[in-house]
């Protein structure tokens, strides 16, 4: 074999690697998860060992920067599952940097903002060639219609609250991505905290993410224009007794929205 040719190929490859080599498994993510968050309530919910992810700061933002070094070309080029597991993931692990920027002196995410400004609109990260904040990452891409159209992001991307759909133990993967973002919703369906149905008063008492983004429910996945429709299919989650279930699934029900739960939702 000619050296040379050898020593070139090898140059291309190493160059195409560090130019456009990114983990789709989310490696470094997927551990500090693992290590970090623990499930309660009978998986219902999760807890954020906040002191842990300190401790593992440096990690966190290799990560972070990992994310940061991802170009607009690369991830337009990429599987619609991969785009999605990219954003959903970055809005996680970003929001959990955002805590830690004031951790432990916070009880709540909305510490870190005011009446003026919201924690969700500081421009505190880079992703994509640009400065950005959260609300960027989940109103303008996730939520953006036409792009990926799935209302059950709703129950994966965590706002660090107690109020919030479970951060889940696990980094979000292409491959899984249909499975994760199934049982992130039934995990937070079945959680009578934060979703149940009421017997006495006929009446099902949802968390109040079905009221700011009632829209995205009603917009024909798997084949419901409702509220009421979405739920119906949910119906044995919902319900504890036959009779509930089959009034959830006949759509013969009133909806309340509970109050929010801003807590932070971390460990101590």
């Amino acid at each position: 074999m000619n050296i040379a040719w050898f020593m070139a190929g090898l140059m291309l490859s190493a160059g195409t690697a560090s130019a456009g080599d990114f983990d789709h498994g989310h490696g470094e993510w997927r551990q500090l998860l693992g290590k970090h968050v623990v499930w309660i309530d009978g998986g219902g919910g999760s807890q954020v060992d906040y002191d842990g992810f300190q401790k593992d700061r440096s990690r966190l933002t290799a990560y972070l920067e990992s994310l940061s070094a991802v170009s607009r070309k690369t991830f337009d080029g990429w599987s619609r599952e991969r785009r999605l597991a990219f954003l959903i993931n970055a809005y996680n692990a970003f929001t959990v940097e955002l805590i830690l920027t004031r951790y432990p002196d916070l009880t709540s995410i909305k510490d870190l903002g005011s009446l003026l400004s919201s924690p969700w609109k500081k421009k505190f990260f880079n992703l994509l060639e640009e400065k950005r904040h959260l609300d960027w990452i989940e109103h303008d891409m996730i939520r953006k219609p036409g792009v990926y159209d799935d209302p059950r992001i709703h129950a994966a991307v965590n706002c660090a609250s107690v109020g919030c759909p479970a951060l889940r133990d696990e980094a979000f993967a292409a491959e899984r991505l249909d499975a994760q973002l199934e049982d992130n919703l039934i995990r937070f369906l079945k959680d009578r905290s934060r979703n149940r149905y009421n017997p006495r008063s006929g009446t099902l008492e949802v968390s109040r993410i079905f009221d700011w983004y009632g829209g995205d429910f009603r917009e024909g996945y798997r084949g419901y224009d409702t509220l009421e429709g979405f739920f119906a299919i949910y119906a044995d989650l919902l319900g504890d007794a036959p009779a509930d279930r089959e009034r959830i699934r006949s759509r013969r029900v009133k909806i309340d929205f509970l109050e929010y739960d801003w807590r932070l939702n971390g460990a101590r």
